[in-house]
């Protein structure tokens, strides 16, 4: 109820600055008198310069599209919230037999410019809390959210002390690199074995990624660099998140399942998400197309995989070449995935896709796109918007459907059982699995 308010005030205010703007227009260009005589000239330039200030704020400001989880990919229950059903949905689906829920690998935690300097924020990721903090000097640190001494939640409260992070219980600080206790402000003594669990981390492409493998090994590849990040020639233009209630692995999956492609993402995005209305006859003179290929990468990156996606448009039934587009998909372990595109007039630039669990069965899935910084931001936004209003639609899909451990397939799926031939890398012996407790009677 609250974003309706706030929805409607900011339409009001925006009505009230665009009846003054257009009687300032009128005034001067006209000369024509539409407000009281008291109000001079330089007043009416006022809402006119407002009007200009807030266009080229909103123009000029990266995108962001921050969808909750029961926003997209739910229909909705007769009687019952969207929550409600988003409830309904996940209790009563049937989740197959399913691959362990938490692959070996880097996950993205947050874009860089989110955590200021002497900041910390709780994290949920992969069952578990962390905390995430950076020092005065800028080194990001993530450490357990609980502190091993009573269980307080060291991000809530908590404050960034030099290297440390301080429990704001007792006081009790810990090193974020080793994470060793430095100081307990009422012992004589700091104890040896005080020390709080770390989390292999860093800092690449504008975002801060953690390491987990469920067997504690250190990390066995890194994660690459875009130059064009670092050296500033493609700047950050936006960022869209999902929260999608389905299994990881079938989030990368989809680059390796193309016949889905024409299916789901034929139709433009204009004709909206929901695929019941997708297919409407309204839009039917637009159309996407696609031509896709998916392959491992060979020994030393054997980590990697890629997608290389030719997009063509066609109105009316004709080849719009204007928009031919082609992509190459690179993912990076089990959880990054780097789109980058090339096209001769609308510029080049790329979409760090991450996948990053929360829990067995629900995912947080963010794109940051980086374009090129003499284009227009238009262009740069138009695109993420298109690639979010593409995704939506899977995510319906993902929302409510249960994993198959052995589809039906036929030889022109035989991308997918490679795809998860080469994803099963990415699980160890103690990678752990989604346990169901059977519902009955226990006497």
């Amino acid at each position: 109820m609250k974003s309706v308010y706030s929805n409607f005030l900011r339409l009001s205010t925006l009505c009230l600055l665009g009846v003054l703007l257009l009687c300032t227009a009128a005034g001067l260009l006209f000369n024509v008198k539409l407000l009281p005589g008291g109000l001079s000239r330089s007043m009416l330039l006022l809402p006119a310069a407002l009007i200009l200030f807030w266009g080229y704020r909103r123009y000029s400001s990266p995108l962001e599209l921050l969808r909750s989880l029961e926003e997209v990919g739910y229909i909705p229950e007769p009687g019952c919230s969207r929550l409600q059903t988003v409830n309904q949905v996940r209790y009563r689906r049937k989740k197959g037999d399913l691959p362990p829920v938490y692959p070996n690998g880097w996950y993205r935690l947050l874009d860089s410019h989110l955590l200021l300097r002497g900041e910390l924020k709780n994290i949920t990721l992969l069952g578990e809390q962390v905390a995430l903090y950076r020092t005065q000097e800028g080194q990001v640190y993530v450490v357990d959210a609980y502190c091993p001494h009573l269980g307080a939640n060291l991000a809530v409260g908590g404050q960034v002390v030099g290297n440390c992070i301080e429990c704001p219980f007792h006081g009790w600080q810990f090193n974020g690199e080793d994470g060793k206790c430095t100081k307990i402000p009422y012992a004589v003594k700091v104890p040896e074995f005080a020390k709080i669990k770390t989390w292999p981390s860093c800092e690449v492409n504008g975002m801060i990624c953690i390491w987990y493998h469920s067997d504690g090994l250190a990390p066995t590849w890194s994660i690459p660099e875009q130059e064009e990040i670092t050296s500033k020639e493609w700047v950050y233009r936006g960022r869209t998140e999902h929260y999608v209630g389905a299994h990881i692995e079938e989030i990368p999956e989809n680059g390796a399942d193309i016949a889905h492609l024409s299916q789901v993402h034929g139709p433009c995005a204009i004709s909206g998400v929901d695929l019941r209305y997708t297919n409407s006859k309204l839009w039917k003179f637009v159309k996407h197309t696609w031509k896709v290929q998916w392959q491992p990468e060979p020994e030393p990156n054997n980590h990697c995989s890629q997608m290389f996606l030719e997009h063509a448009l066609t109105l009316f039934g004709k080849h719009f070449a204007l928009l031919d587009l082609h992509v190459i998909a690179r993912q990076v372990g089990p959880g990054l995935v780097f789109m980058t595109f090339k096209h001769d007039f609308l510029g080049s630039g790329v979409i760090l896709l991450c996948v990053t669990p929360v829990e067995p069965l629900l995912q947080r899935v963010s794109h940051s796109i980086y374009y090129q910084e003499n284009m227009i931001t238009a262009i740069p936004k138009f695109i993420l918007w298109v690639e979010c209003k593409q995704f939506e639609r899977d995510i319906m899909i993902w929302n409510n459907k249960k994993y198959v451990s052995k589809p039906l397939l036929i030889k022109e799926d035989s991308a997918v059982q490679r795809h998860r031939h080469w994803f099963a890398q990415f699980y160890s012996e103690n990678s752990p699995r989604l346990v169901f407790q059977q519902q009955g009677l226990d006497w």
